[in-house]
């Protein structure tokens, strides 16, 4: 055997080092290929193959037919059971014993009817424990099933891991076989990793360097391959290295196993069933070996998934949890994303988490978890608190295209002034390894040296699941107080924040919305996935108002709890961060729009029955506003006849009235032009229409102010070309700006569909290409402020961007967008590289942007991409990416948006009342013929919005509401109620009564004061 006892060339030996950690070969020792020994032939294998995802026991009981190792099956998303019988020689007692299996798919390991750990090639787990010493006592003949999917960790994308799934793809199992496994090869093989890497990442010029150099060749000259004690001696020079301490002012690493899991992404919910299954339950063998390991799991829709599928691994979680090894986090359903789910979405993404982990676990998360998503809205933290949580952990701001984010450890403040103590771990990444430069990056990265030294390390197999590994651990072990590295601390997210709290004193604050400068096509992708969760977020809010007053007024209608928990965590379920923002496969697409086919199915039954309740089931026509204000509103309905009919009706706040035909103060006219304009007028405003269906004025009739900028049109679709670098269905590009064609051919111009009264309507069509088409009605209604724009989209489109645009007379420096639970603004201009990142964002119902005494608003039914440069205002439509979905949002759109022109401010002008006017139709229904109009509740000022009314969860007898000051304003509001409320208590928004703080109600009426943006939650005793 080869020696080298000169140190005589550092690089040469750097060289030779290297060289045996990648190559593994020194002199005739090949030290990988001694991981396992000896090997042997398993007894049978046989398989059947099921195009569904069935239990254990239906696979169980099917006809298994002869496999050999090579042979090919699929397609893909299809499952492959194999049945497994093996004998272990008797020779092998007292020797480590693992079944090796190497395979493209994904693998669950099931023994005894129970499933016992996963086996995925790119998780680095291609072998199954049998015996870790095999005894005399233990069964040699074993039959094992390996649960085959069909598919990889990511899915089964053709060319690169984001493209759409190849429905054809093959998969085969490459060896199956029983093998010795030696763990003092794999030691010594851990041991040269660590040891090479600290040289590759400290320098061989650093003295720490130096040394794990130096003892690398010290061990390579102790290795005899003849001589398995050797592999004992250099394993312990290695450890002598290891055992070097630290200082204590080194950096404290909180290293903890996690998995993240996407709930649908590159493959469909059920799959994520097993995803789940297979990374837990390897997690639970590793906890089985290692006390101290510590594993953060969240999204509680997982869980239920788990103990509704896995109902035995469930239970182990449970008992691990106790331990205090198994932690579930985040408090949230799933993961959702951060912008566009409503602020009372938001609210039930914790209610449903924080309940549910309670009554599985009884534990009460701290922190939000949410590391991969694609921004965070500014109400967040009052949101968090709200839900007695102070503590929050992300890393995808990391992401950033332009500017990078100045914080690792931090404070962050919201919209109302509400803070979180935030960590996003240095390491930029929430699925390590493990390994040195894991832990030399989180060092380095850190940018909050001096103010914070604790970090957290995330390790595992994450996205596609897999979870930690022994290896990963072990790699940790070793380094855990290492000279030249930083302390490695098995640790948890409470051990974590609780250093950082008690050491915040110089942390720094950032103010707002954490605004991802990536990633920002996912406002507009996969149009009817948002369409879907816009229309279920309102009609579910009507189903709870509605069901709330008929349970008050009928004392025989039952509140619909156990349906509404159903709906809502379909609801919540879709608002996943990789679904909502359409960045999953078209088979995740197709599962959403099924769920929200289920909710408004079920939803519009429910709220008929609860609408049915509260009209007392008469038969004369009634309108239902489940809004806190007076609205009055033109409404199409069937006459008595049933005809269809128009009416100009008023209906009370939070409340019903019979259908009342009223004659408007000005009726609408329409008038054609000679030269083929279209005029409209309401009495507030009046709008010329181009015939190409553009507006060529929209004047504000009493302030006798035009809208639209000189020589520009309003309405104006224009296309781009939308070729993003990498990400296809999450990006747009700045440069996609330089590529603006209005759309200008006209397939027919505007004609007069309804010439007024009480509503006009023009219509017109443009052409986009050979195969896509836009056809418009042009509302205007009786004493409207708003003119609406219905719109029919045929799209054909490859790697194009829609949007229509508003140049309007308006100049100021910021625009205006709402955003859950209020609004914030954002910069028209361009000035800095912060400013110039935002020239797409998001928003949710409405947009304005004004100067002094005068504005425009662009208000929308589904939509949440908008851009708003210098005086022209532009809400994105739709897109059109390749990947992952080859087909997204090919076929016909349906949506509505509408301009808004005001004087004074927004909140003077109520645009945001208008703005939920046009999401939340008046609902028709039935009412008695002698009904008279009546209101449940009424808040004495717009600046306070009364957002919802439920019933408690866990009080039968009470209603919860929540309020919002919408205005960004201190403001005292008085809320009116007709409903016989005994008791009032302010309550947090997990619905615990606060004993200090009652709510005093006097002839029905509450008194409270508000913050800016402040949320409010009241139990109501009933």
């Amino acid at each position: 055997m080869y020696h080298q006892p000169v140190l005589k060339n550092r690089r040469t030996l750097l060289e030779r080092a290297e060289k045996f950690v990648s190559d593994i070969y020194f002199t005739d020792c090949n030290l990988r290929g001694r991981l396992y020994g000896d090997s042997w032939p398993l007894e049978s294998l046989s398989c059947f193959l099921s195009p569904k995802r069935i239990t254990f026991t239906e696979a169980s009981q099917q006809t298994f037919e002869p496999h050999q190792v090579g042979d090919t099956f699929g397609p893909t998303w299809w499952t492959c059971w194999f049945k497994v019988n093996l004998k272990i020689p008797e020779s092998w007692r007292g020797k480590e014993v693992h079944l090796l299996w190497e395979s493209d798919g994904e693998a669950m390991v099931w023994r005894d009817g129970e499933p016992v750990q996963g086996l995925t090639k790119d998780g680095e787990k291609t072998s199954y424990i049998l015996s870790e010493c095999l005894k005399d006592d233990q069964p040699h003949s074993v039959t094992l099933f390996i649960e085959m999917a069909c598919n990889g960790l990511f899915g089964a994308g053709q060319g690169n891991f984001i493209a759409a799934p190849d429905p054809n793809k093959k998969f085969s199992v490459h060896k199956a076989e029983l093998v010795v496994f030696n763990r003092d090869v794999r030691e010594l093989l851990t041991d040269f990793e660590m040891l090479i890497d600290i040289v590759k990442e400290l320098g061989e010029g650093e003295q720490r360097g130096y040394q794990a150099l130096f003892t690398v060749n010290e061990m390579v000259n102790l290795c005899d391959p003849s001589d398995s004690s050797s592999f004992t001696k250099a394993h312990v020079l290695a450890d002598k290295f290891f055992s070097q301490r630290n200082g204590d002012s080194q950096h404290t690493v909180h290293a903890m196993g996690h998995c993240h899991i996407d709930s649908a992404w590159l493959w469909p919910y059920e799959e994520t069933i097993r995803k789940c299954g297979r990374s837990w339950v390897t997690v639970i063998r590793l906890m089985e070996r290692n006390s101290d390991f510590v594993f953060t799991c969240s999204q509680a829709q997982q869980f239920q998934w788990v103990k509704s599928w896995y109902p035995g691994l469930f239970s182990q979680i449970q008992h691990y949890v106790k331990r205090g090894q198994f932690i579930p986090v985040g408090g949230t359903w799933v993961e959702m994303d951060g912008n566009l789910p409503s602020g009372e979405s938001m609210v039930r993404q914790f209610l449903q988490g924080q309940r549910f982990f309670n009554q599985e676990f009884g534990i009460h998360c701290k922190e939000f978890w949410l590391p991969d998503t694609f921004g965070y809205s500014a109400q967040l933290p009052q949101i968090m608190q709200g839900f007695g949580i102070s503590n929050f952990l992300t890393q995808k701001l990391s992401w950033n295209l332009v500017n990078i984010f100045p914080h690792n450890t931090f404070f962050w403040e919201g919209l109302d002034g509400s803070k979180v103590l935030t960590h996003f771990p240095p390491g930029n990444s929430y699925e390590m390894k493990g390994k040195i430069e894991d832990l030399v990056k989180t060092l380095k990265n850190n940018k909050d040296k001096g103010r914070a030294n604790h970090s957290a390390l995330l390790f595992g197999f994450g996205d596609g699941g897999g979870g930690p590994t022994q290896l990963m651990l072990d790699r940790l072990h070793r380094v855990k107080d290492t000279d030249g590295l930083p302390k490695v601390l098995t640790s948890c997210p409470d051990k974590l924040f609780s250093r950082l709290q008690s050491d915040s004193a110089l942390l720094c604050t950032w103010t707002g919305e954490l605004f991802l400068e990536l990633h920002n096509g996912t406002y507009t992708t996969q149009a009817q996935i948002k369409q879907g969760n816009r229309r279920c977020e309102t009609l579910l809010h009507d189903v709870e108002v509605a069901s709330s007053l008929a349970r008050c007024r009928d004392n025989t209608f039952k509140y619909p709890v156990e349906k509404l928990q159903e709906l809502w965590r379909l609801l919540l379920l879709n608002q996943f961060h990789d679904v909502i923002p359409g960045s999953c496969i078209e088979m995740v697409v197709q599962d959403a729009l099924r769920y929200y086919e289920d909710i408004s199915s079920d939803g519009t039954a429910l709220l008929h029955e609860a609408c049915g309740a509260l009209g007392s089931k008469g038969n004369s026509s009634g309108v239902f506003n489940s809004l806190p204000w007076e609205r009055h509103e033109v409404i199409e309905f069937e006459d008595g006849a049933g005809k269809p009919d128009l009416a100009l009706v008023t209906v009370p706040s939070v409340g019903l009235s019979p259908v009342k035909d009223t004659q408007p103060v000005t009726p609408v006219s329409v008038t054609v032009q000679t030269h083929g304009t279209v005029v409209m007028e309401n009495g507030i405003l009046r709008a010329v229409v181009n015939e190409d269906g553009t507006l060529a004025s929209l004047c504000l009739i009493k302030a006798n102010r035009e809208s639209i900028s000189d020589d520009c049109s309003g309405n104006q679709f224009v296309m781009f070309d939308d070729i993003p670098l990498y990400w296809d269905a999450w990006d747009v590009m700045d440069y996609h700006l330089q590529t603006r064609k209005p759309v200008l051919q006209v397939v027919e111009p505007v004609h007069v569909v309804s010439s007024g009264g009480l509503r006009g309507v023009v219509r017109f069509t443009l052409r986009i290409s050979d195969e896509s088409t836009i056809t418009q009605n042009i509302v205007m209604d009786a004493m409207c402020p708003f003119i609406k724009f219905t719109t029919e989209v045929k799209w054909a489109e490859s790697h194009k961007f829609l949007k229509v645009e508003f140049p309007v007379r308006v100049h100021s420096p910021n625009a205006t967008y709402e955003i859950q639970f209020g609004h914030l603004q954002r910069p028209t201009h361009r000035n800095t590289s912060w400013d110039w990142a935002r020239f797409e964002v998001w928003g949710h119902k409405w947009a304005d942007l004004s100067e002094h005494n005068f504005g425009v608003a662009l208000l929308n039914d589904c939509k949440y991409g908008y851009s708003v440069h210098k005086n022209t205002m532009t809400l994105s439509l739709l897109r059109a990416p390749k990947a992952p979905d080859a087909n997204a949002d090919m076929g016909t759109h349906h949506f509505t948006y509408a301009i808004m022109p005001h004087t004074g401010s927004f909140q003077d002008a109520s645009v945001i009342q208008c703005a939920y006017n046009l999401n939340f139709p008046l609902r028709l229904m039935k009412c008695a013929t002698d009904a008279v109009p009546w209101s449940a509740f009424s808040v004495s000022t717009e600046a306070v919005i009364l957002e919802t009314i439920k019933q408690a969860e866990d009080r039968e007898g009470g209603l919860v509401v929540r309020l919002y000051e919408s205005h960004g304003s201190s403001v005292t509001a008085i809320l009116s109620t007709t409903l016989p409320v005994k008791e009032a208590w302010h309550c947090d928004l997990l619905e615990r009564q606060d004993p200090t703080q009652p709510a005093n109600i006097t002839s029905g009426q509450i008194t409270l004061t508000f913050g800016p943006f402040q949320i409010v939650s009241l139990l109501l005793i009933l």
